[in-house]
């Protein structure tokens, strides 16, 4: 079977590495997004899967707008590819580009569609506090994961699981349906199933707003944000950012995902109440774990954080490190 790879992120990698590991696949060329500048030392940097494709030999095209890009059509078309397979690729394709390949374009997206269609299923899926997510191959037509689904795949989530290690999981789940998918879909296995728009929900693009706490949340609302937005929801910290990367919900709903150590703290709990409930004050501080803050419904053990210019740290080691105490506010981050 003949294919044209579109994928960019890391998580795109474990399925373009199953098609390149698998004799009954050839990939002919991957398209990828143009190389952009990092932060440290400002440097093109290739993304993960043209890394992949060039270790492989493969052609990599790299066009600015695909949709616009006459060069790139031509070779698609000149490839006489069977299918197109798009993972995470960061472009929308046009109705011709979709038109091209026998069999038609395959995406693999990150969630149970049609719920979280859009670009960042997993971390919206966390935000809302969901504890199922998947994976699904899907037909794809014109409109925005709109497209008949062929294969589901789910997996739980459990309560300390942030987006990375959701995302992680997904990854090698897709590579594996995507090589199921394809066998079934040339054997004639698969029949397409439309999707319902009436259950669709979306995930749209996270905006720098998204990542600012507001301390009048709930415990349980404040760590999906922090798990859902890892690593870059902010609190205010003496008049500085902070990033704050793990939490943990001191509540009894669920209390069965927590580790032992943090069950033990739950117990504590009206041993941990500040007699003060002014939400972001530190009401206690967990030895050897981390300060719990007062949150606008429950407590919020901060489990790991980042101060500006710093690397993450343990929760233990920035109380330790900030000589924070009992009664100092955390403000809202921005």
């Amino acid at each position: 079977m003949k294919i044209v790879f579109f994928g960019t992120p890391e998580f795109a990698v474990p399925t373009l590495e199953k098609l390149l590991n698998d004799s009954k696949f050839e990939v002919l060329a991957v398209v990828t997004q143009p190389d952009k500048r990092r932060e440290r030392g400002n440097k093109l940097t290739p993304s993960p899967v043209k890394a992949i494709a060039t270790a492989h030999n493969l052609p990599v095209w790299q066009p600015e707008r695909v949709k616009k890009d006459t060069q790139t059509l031509t070779k698609l078309q000149q490839l006489d590819a069977d299918v197109f397979v798009v993972v995470a690729y960061g472009q929308i394709l046009s109705s011709k580009i979709l038109n091209l390949p026998k069999s038609g374009c395959i995406n693999v997206h990150g969630s149970i569609l049609p719920k979280y269609r859009g670009a960042a299923p997993i971390q919206w899926c966390l935000y809302n506090g969901e504890t199922q997510t998947g994976i699904a191959t899907m037909l794809m037509d014109v409109g925005m994961d709109t497209g008949a689904t062929l294969q589901i795949a789910t997996t739980p989530i459990g309560l300390l699981d942030n987006a990375q290690d959701v995302a992680q999981r997904l990854a090698v789940i897709g590579g594996d349906l995507l090589v199921e998918t394809l066998m079934k879909l040339e054997s004639k296995e698969i029949q397409p199933i439309p999707q319902d728009n009436l259950e669709a929900t979306y995930a749209p693009l996270i905006q720098k707003q998204d990542y600012g706490l507001d301390w009048s949340k709930s415990a349980i609302q404040l760590h999906n944000q922090i798990r859902g937005f890892y690593p870059n929801c902010t609190a205010n910290f003496r008049n500085n950012l902070l990033k704050i990367t793990a939490s943990a919900p001191l509540v009894t709903v669920g209390d069965r995902d927590l580790p032992p150590q943090l069950q033990k703290l739950i117990h504590k709990l009206p041993d941990l109440s500040n007699v003060s409930n002014r939400p972001g004050e530190v009401t206690s501080i967990a030895k050897g774990i981390g300060a719990i803050v007062q949150t606008g419904e429950g407590l919020l053990l901060l489990r790991e954080v980042q101060l500006a210019g710093k690397r993450p740290q343990s929760g233990w080691d920035f109380v330790n490190g900030t000589r924070l105490t009992v009664g100092e506010v955390f403000g809202a981050g921005s």
